[in-house]
C-alpha cells in the first residue's frame, strides 16, 4: 500500500526526501508509521512525539488505520504568541 507523506515547517528542511510517496504494509496505523520514521531516523523522535498528524486533511488519532492513497501530513509543534 502507498501513502503520500507531506511534511511541514522544519521537517521539510530536515528530510526533504521523505516528502513523497511511501510504501507501507496493509493495515498500518498512524502510530506504526511514526514508529517506522523514528526507527529509520528520518525525523527526530523528540519532535515526532510532539507533532500532530493529519490524514486526508483531518487530524488523526494514533490508532487510525491508513489506506492506500491516503495523504499523511506531519505537522511539527509550534510555539510563540503572547503570554
Amino acid at each position: 500500500m502507498r501513502v503520500r507523506m507531506r511534511l511541514f515547517g522544519p521537517f521539510k528542511e530536515i528530510a526533504p526526501a521523505a516528502d513523497a510517496w511511501r510504501e507501507l504494509r496493509e493495515g498500518e496505523t498512524v502510530a506504526g508509521l511514526l514508529e517506522l520514521l523514528q526507527r529509520e531516523a528520518v525525523l527526530p523522535a523528540k519532535l515526532l512525539l510532539a507533532s500532530a498528524v493529519a490524514v486526508n486533511q483531518e487530524y488523526a488519532q494514533p490508532t487510525r488505520i491508513l489506506l492506500d492513497g491516503d495523504e499523511v501530513a506531519i505537522l511539527p509543534p509550534v510555539s510563540g504568541g503572547r503570554p
